[in-house]
């Protein structure tokens, strides 16, 4: 073989470890270097109150390193704009299998929960399948999965839809909607229990947060979470999966403080120990 082709299939050969090497040195050696919207309360907010914000506090400490955040809206770009453009190294909370994306494994199963008075004939309902919602109006945030199911059900027609997208900064929903319950313009609520729980616990106390794990038909209404990191970065998934083994258990107690829903892996029941 040539000296020439010995130094291809020599350089060929040590591509993926010199590519994976690049890819390494993209994550900071001395801050924890987060991707956030400033605006996302319960889950992440600038004055580090967020139960996101907690977890990263948590991590930052393990790792003996200061968190450093990169602020951006939770809109079209995000990830483009904040860990694809190496601002910062890891987004806290992600959705398994997204593929924008590598996932670490999961920190927390949570599912979408109604969310009903406590005084409410219909206070012990645990399904949208339950025919006492049929004529009901129902909040729901347009275009969630829920929908489908609503949809299924006949419930639709008087549903009362509020934005997905928004700038968190100048509008929230999920709030308009709890305060809509309240006050009795709507029946009931259908919102994500990583932000129904924290709000209902913090601001609505006459208020009960029921997760909807008793749906047969599909889609699934529970959803494992993750942290997101660039595509090729296994070497610091590899790390931040080591950290959320080992803090599990306080992770844990940072999301039941916080209020969140916590089912177990399957999303059948409530995770053993966080009742």
């Amino acid at each position: 073989m040539p000296a020439w082709a010995r130094i291809a299939v020599i350089a060929l050969a040590l591509l993926p470890a010199a590519a994976a090497a690049q890819m390494a040195e993209l994550v900071s050696k001395t801050t924890f270097r987060v991707c956030a919207d400033p605006s996302n309360d319960p889950m992440s907010s600038q004055d580090g109150t967020g139960f996101e914000n907690k977890i990263a506090d948590l991590l930052a400490a393990r790792l003996e390193k200061p968190v450093e955040y990169t602020w951006f809206p939770m809109s079209t770009g995000f990830v483009r704009r904040t860990l694809r453009a190496n601002e910062c190294d890891v987004i806290i909370g992600f959705a398994q299998g997204h593929e924008m994306v590598q996932n670490t494994n999961h920190y927390m199963t949570s599912a979408y929960t109604i969310v009903l008075p406590k005084d409410s004939p219909l206070a012990d309902v645990t399904t949208i399948s339950d025919p006492r919602l049929k004529g009901k109006v129902l909040g729901i945030i347009a275009g969630s999965p829920p929908g489908t199911h609503m949809a299924r059900q006949g419930l639709m027609a008087k549903a009362r839809p509020y934005q997905l997208f928004v700038d968190r900064r100048y509008a929230s929903p999920a709030s308009d909607m709890l305060v809509d319950l309240e006050a009795g313009e709507i029946d009931a609520a259908i919102l994500w229990g990583p932000i129904s729980g924290p709000l209902v616990k913090r601001e609505h106390p006459d208020l009960k947060v029921v997760p909807l794990i008793h749906e047969t038909d599909p889609p699934r209404l529970f959803y494992r979470i993750t942290m997101g990191v660039r595509l090729g970065e296994d070497q610091w998934k590899r790390q931040l999966n080591s950290l959320l083994r080992r803090n599990q258990g306080e992770i844990d107690q940072i999301l039941t403080e916080a209020g969140v829903p916590l089912l177990n892996n399957m999303g059948t029941g409530l995770k053993e120990g966080t009742q």
